[in-house]
């Protein structure tokens, strides 16, 4: 490959990688306040490796996180900085990443077939809401006191389980359309 075509597949990496980390954070403005709000990030979390395939969405993904960590109002609610990044719903964000790593993992292994980005959609999720989980509640109990896992669960999971598997299916049925459109990354 000449250098000219590896400068130019660099450029539109890093230009795919940009515009998934800022949909990211447009998907977490489209929210409802609650415990831990309702918002559309994972859609675009799901969105993003699922396009972009592991390597790229996880880097989107990672960049997005980053942003919000050092104060770009990138969260739900607008909000970003290390404080929420590590509150009590920070394992939520962090989780991101794990289901970001999860799906890489699985395709690297089974290639990008409709099958194996299901199950590691899932799998990620679940990994995603336990890791928050156990967050949530070691910081809950610090600053507020103890809390049991079915509440955290009712607060924190529970209601979104539906939700997030629609965002699911939304964004696979999706990323498979606009890599038919615009071809493979």
């Amino acid at each position: 490959m000449d250098a000219v075509k590896v400068g130019k597949s660099k450029t539109y990496d890093m230009a795919y990688i940009a515009i998934f980390a800022v949909l990211m954070a447009i998907c977490s403005w489209i929210a409802i306040p609650t415990m831990v709000p309702f918002t559309l990030q994972t859609f675009g979390v799901f969105l993003a490796v699922g396009v972009l395939g592991g390597k790229r969405g996880t880097v989107a993904i990672l960049i997005y996180i980053l942003l919000g960590a050092i104060g770009l109002p990138v969260w739900a609610g607008g909000t970003g900085g290390m404080g929420v990044l590590l509150g009590n719903t920070g394992g939520y964000i962090i989780g991101f990443l794990f289901i970001a790593l999860i799906m890489w993992g699985a395709e690297r292994l089974f290639g990008r077939k409709n099958w194996v980005m299901i199950v590691s959609m899932v799998l990620g999720l679940i990994v995603c809401y336990a890791f928050g989980t156990l967050w949530f509640m070691m910081l809950y109990a610090k600053n507020t006191g103890a809390v049991g896992l079915g509440t955290v669960l009712g607060w924190c999971v529970i209601p979104f389980i539906i939700p997030d598997i629609v965002k699911l299916a939304l964004a696979l049925i999706l990323s498979r359309r606009l890599n038919r459109v615009i071809g493979t990354l």
